[in-house]
């Protein structure tokens, strides 16, 4: 017989391409430090994956490359979408603590969640469509280790995935055939989380058609499938009970701490950014000094070349060629200065031509890391912007969570128990949903 404090409940979270890291940092353990402290990283290895996240090739990927990689093999469109739109969704299988506990603990919940995984397929149409599954076995139940005096684990399944449903696109009027107007062109695996999960669903009960929420159908699935699956012990979570809302309210909470915890990280990694980039602008600052002194210095080779320019020769009598006033007169010893002086010049000319040269790229590099500087002091700004207004999300999360634990401690324990002495009449079916 089902023991009816045990309930199974299924969540669905839909959440934007940006919070992909957030996600797969909770759900793969990947931080160093939790602020759930019920989470104990020494048992890690004990989390279970019936889906990771790999490559073709069998390489690890994180969850936003398995995600570009489905876009650009085209198994996934995100033809009509926002740039801001819910990309991608998570799904959370539970069952109270003590329901595995009394039916033999890990080796029991392993089981349970490989058929719970098994419904997972069936309803995102696919295991292409998962990018992780994970069950997790190391969040320990406070409340249950002290009443029992012993550590009890909670267990639980996290899926992520992508939303797809397969969308027909048909042919318009701008068709030069006429006949195909209104016709299948082509069918495209389109993500839309408000098309998986409407709102709004008609369905036929008892020779009536009537609406139901997508995500009450999949309350009543999972709780179905489970139990023709042999496991059996727990009833379907209670449709619009007190206990089902501080739930809802419990398992918010867990999550506003995830996406708090998840927020701190991204603030330590902008001031390490910051950091970052006030030393690529004083590394620019002291290349800029450095090429000042190196076009000072082409100036003063210029400025000598032109000074040998200005270098006299004295003639006094003919010794070649010409005649009359064409005639050429100097010293014997003086040509050979003269020569000297050509050749110098000549060297110089080619030092001359250098500097500028050197010069002008000089000058093109100047430019080059002024650019850059400007690019680091801009990015420097936006970090330090960025870093603030984590810091104002930060406090606001900080605030809503702590109303968040407000608001479960003032749900008493004994609401739960009154409206299970005080159900004595079946709601009727439509009437719930």
């Amino acid at each position: 017989m089902a023991d009816k404090t045990n309930r199974t409940v299924v969540r669905n979270t839909a959440y934007r391409s940006g919070e992909f890291n957030l996600r797969e940092r909770h759900n793969e353990r990947k931080n160093e430090s939790y602020m759930n402290g019920d989470i104990d990283p020494a048992r890690a290895h004990m989390n279970v994956h019936y889906k990771q996240t790999l490559s073709p090739a069998g390489e690890p990927e994180t969850y936003a490359q398995a995600f570009n990689r489905l876009l650009e093999e085209g198994r996934i469109v995100k033809r009509g979408l926002k740039q801001d739109a819910k990309v991608f969704d998570e799904l959370v299988f539970d069952v109270n603590t003590a329901y595995f506990e009394d039916n033999g603990g890990y080796e029991y919940a392993k089981s349970f969640f490989e058929e719970a995984y098994r419904l997972a397929v069936k309803k995102v149409g696919g295991e292409d469509y998962i990018l992780s599954a994970v069950l997790h076995a190391d969040e320990k139940n406070k409340a249950l280790s002290d009443k029992l005096g012993r550590d009890i684990f909670h267990f639980h399944l996290h899926v992520i995935y992508i939303p797809v449903v397969q969308k027909e696109i048909l042919w318009s009027k701008r068709t030069k055939d006429k006949s195909l107007i209104g016709k299948v062109k082509e069918v495209i695996p389109q993500i839309s989380h408000s098309k998986k999960w409407p709102m709004r669903v008609p369905m036929e009960h008892n020779g009536k058609t009537v609406i139901v929420n997508s995500y009450s159908l999949l309350q009543d699935r999972f709780y179905a499938h489970m139990r023709a699956a042999g496991f059996d012990g727990f009833e379907r979570g209670e449709r619009g009970s007190t206990a089902e809302h501080l739930s809802a309210l419990e398992f918010k909470t867990r999550m506003e701490n995830e996406r708090l915890a998840g927020a701190v990280e991204k603030t330590a990694v902008a001031n390490g950014d910051l950091a970052t980039a006030n030393e690529q602008v004083y590394a620019a600052n002291r290349q800029l000094a450095t090429l000042g002194k190196k076009i000072e210095a082409a100036r003063g080779k210029v400025l000598a070349s032109k000074q040998i320019q200005q270098i006299p020769v004295k003639i006094s009598r003919p010794i070649f060629g010409g005649s009359g006033n064409e005639a050429v007169t100097m010293q014997l010893s003086e040509w050979e200065n003269v020569k000297k002086t050509a050749l110098a010049q000549a060297y110089n000319d080619e030092e001359y031509y250098s500097a500028l040269n050197e010069n002008k790229s000089l000058k093109k590099e100047n430019a080059k890391l002024n650019k850059e500087k400007q690019g680091l002091i801009d990015k420097y700004d936006e970090l330090r912007q960025s870093t603030q207004r984590g810091f104002l999300e930060n406090g606001r999360r900080d605030a809503e969570l702590h109303n968040l634990k407000n608001a479960v401690s003032r749900i008493p324990r004994e609401v739960w128990d009154m409206y299970t002495r005080q159900k004595t009449r079946d709601i009727d079916y439509d009437m719930e949903l």
